[in-house]
């Protein structure tokens, strides 16, 4: 599997899992960061890096990529043929709509980075937690910590 996939299906799995069972909707980066202030999305330390490291992968491979990829706002060269010029047209239009994928990489691209913050807010959670649950440990236990 490369760093691209297992970046997407990182950013896929974590989407995904704090959402309940029965909903197909993903969170966004907006609302993941919100349950991680609530303290309701928390991840230890090193899948919190492990996912950071998957974002900012794919970040890092938009960033090297946009200028190509803004490319597919123009269109093809093409002969003059009304076949040519509607294909061409199409194309734009298919990377350029609200499900194209210029559209979704744009999105993406911006989305991203709350992602990282949310991951960064449920690292301090985990360790809040953590740190909760000893503490109650040893007192359950009659223990010092």
């Amino acid at each position: 599997m490369s760093d691209e996939d297992t970046a997407a299906a990182t950013a896929r799995s974590m989407a995904t899992a704090t959402a309940p069972l029965a909903s197909k909707r993903l969170l966004s980066g907006v609302e993941l960061k919100t349950m991680a202030v609530n303290g309701s999305f928390a991840v230890d330390e090193s899948t919190g890096e492990r996912m950071i490291q998957a974002l900012q992968g794919i970040i890092d491979s938009l960033e090297a990529r946009w200028s190509a990829l803004q490319g597919f706002q123009e269109s093809p060269k093409m002969s003059t043929t009304a076949t040519a010029q509607w294909v061409s047209s199409l194309m734009v239009n298919t990377a350029t709509d609200d499900k194209g994928l210029l559209t979704q990489l744009q999105q993406a691209k911006a989305e991203l980075p709350t992602y990282i913050e949310a991951i960064n807010l449920a690292k301090s959670n985990y360790q809040n937690q953590d740190r909760d649950t000893g503490t109650t440990l040893h007192r359950v236990n009659g223990t010092q910590p």
